[in-house]
């Protein structure tokens, strides 16, 4: 974890040392009064909706040695006095965001584990969750958890890797050109693995080809020394390819990828199940977590675990074993005999088809009923994604749509234009309403997939699957 003086905290962040001893020592780093431990840091932050300034007086009584803030004033000092608190220092800096990231930057100098960067337009959680798996199985691994993957959460992941720590595994959201670039600059990555490039986020950059590029920003930053990580089957793999410094490794189904998956075909429970192979051999997986789509998520950190001398065996061990963040893929079955696949993480037209072919492979012995709320930040091609996305799931073997919200309804009537009949499709509103829908449609044996983009909410609808109104 970050370890540093508060006088070098004041020289990193270019701040200034308001009271306390430049001396005093300071274990780890926290933005939410919640997550202090004794010794650490706390960095105020002045939000929209709470000023962390107000939650000072917690993150003393939790032990904080360090306090960062934003501003100067007399009740910030006088807090600091209450606290009884003589081994307090209290620093002043320009900007929260800024303190997060200069010292994650500073901690990463010293840090000598490989950093592996992730990221792509789907499938980035699941490889990473599959990757600190397998390489978990031969060392201490340090990834993002949860959301963290932004320009704060990259930098309080770094800070938590220390000496011991094997390997950090960092994945990295992106919303714009150049947020890669400030992010790798914060992580200096010695490998980077980007899953693909498709459509989200296509409303803030404009086209495919801009996301592409944003993702090759991480491609760039792994040095001469290091490795990149690409999907042979992904039409811009051979752009990014260009844009590297240093050694490609590519994964897929195709004969020429380095890291292979064949024969794949699926379990009894609807998972994959293929042969992985590689210059290392080859050997059989079967995977703990449904979708096709998720062979290719499998052979990436496959790949990485390889590049990073875990033994053929202790990746497929590390593959078959591998747990993942909620709401991802997440199959689970209620008190009613009713199977839920809670994919309501988040959702873009790749991975909402994705997602419709795993609830075709699943086994069911009733129903097959997709719910499918809004995909967002689509710009121009909202209509038309939603319209076709419609198309794709009346082509399946679907017994019922359910769609949730305003731009859903187009999902909507593109499964009855494509010839879904009218009976079998109920366009919702709210979640409220698809939750009510679903108390009626639902029947022991059902099979029922929930997925939209995160902004939808769509955990309301879960919820109300394992606790149907009365």
């Amino acid at each position: 974890m970050l370890t540093l003086s508060v006088g070098k905290l004041v020289e990193v962040i270019g701040g200034q040392l308001l009271a306390g001893d430049q001396n005093t020592m300071v274990n780890g780093l926290a933005i939410d009064s919640r997550d202090v431990s004794p010794g650490s840091a706390f960095v105020a932050f002045a939000g929209a909706h709470a000023d962390g300034h107000e939650f000072i007086p917690a993150a003393l009584a939790a032990g904080a040695r360090a306090i960062v803030v934003t501003r100067d004033d007399e009740s910030i000092r006088e807090m600091i006095v209450r606290s009884r608190r003589h081994d307090v220092a209290l620093v002043l800096g320009e900007d929260a965001t800024g303190v997060v990231q200069d010292l994650a930057a500073y901690h990463r100098e010293r840090l000598l584990c490989p950093v592996v960067a992730v990221t792509g337009s789907t499938g980035k959680t699941t490889t990473k969750d599959f990757l600190r798996s397998v390489l978990g199985t031969k060392m201490r691994v340090v990834a993002t958890e949860g959301n963290m993957n932004n320009e704060l959460g990259v930098p309080l992941t770094i800070m938590r890797a220390g000496a011991d720590t094997g390997v950090l595994i960092v994945e990295m959201a992106m919303r714009g050109l150049g947020q890669i670039t400030r992010l790798v600059q914060i992580a200096r990555p010695t490998a980077g693995l980007v899953t693909n490039v498709g459509v989200s986020h296509i409303e803030v950059l404009g086209s495919e080809e801009a996301i592409a590029s944003a993702k090759g920003e991480l491609v760039e930053a792994v040095p001469e020394s290091g490795r990149v990580f690409l999907n042979a089957d992904d039409s811009w793999s051979a752009i990014l390819t260009s844009r590297a410094r240093g050694a490609v490794t590519t994964y897929g189904v195709g004969a020429d990828a380095d890291v292979r998956a064949s024969e794949i075909t699926l379990s009894e429970k609807g998972t994959p199940v293929f042969q992985l192979c590689a210059e290392q051999g080859g050997m059989r997986v079967e995977l703990p977590i449904p979708g096709r789509h998720n062979v290719y998520n499998a052979l990436a950190a496959a790949a990485v675990g390889l590049y990073l001398e875990v033994s053929l065996e202790d990746v497929v061990s590390g593959l078959r074993g591998a747990t993942f963040t909620a709401m991802r893929m997440e199959v689970f079955q209620t008190a009613s005999r009713v199977t839920v696949v809670n994919d309501a993480y988040n959702a873009n037209p790749t991975s909402m088809r994705a997602a419709l072919d795993a609830l075709v492979d699943l086994p069911a012995e009733g129903k097959r009923i997709a719910v499918l709320g809004d995909m967002a930040e689509l710009g121009s091609l909202e209509e038309l994604a939603h319209f076709r996305t419609g198309e794709y799931a009346a082509g399946l073997k679907i017994d019922a749509l359910v769609t949730v919200g305003p731009r859903a309804s187009r999902i909507a009537d593109g499964a009855i234009a494509a010839g879904m009949t009218a009976d079998r499709v109920r366009p919702c509103a709210t979640a409220e309403e698809a939750s009510e829908v679903l108390d009626d449609l639902l029947a022991p044996g059902d099979v029922v997939l929930v997925k939209a983009s995160r902004v939808m909410g769509l955990e309301q609808v879960v919820d109300g699957i394992t606790d149907p109104h009365v």
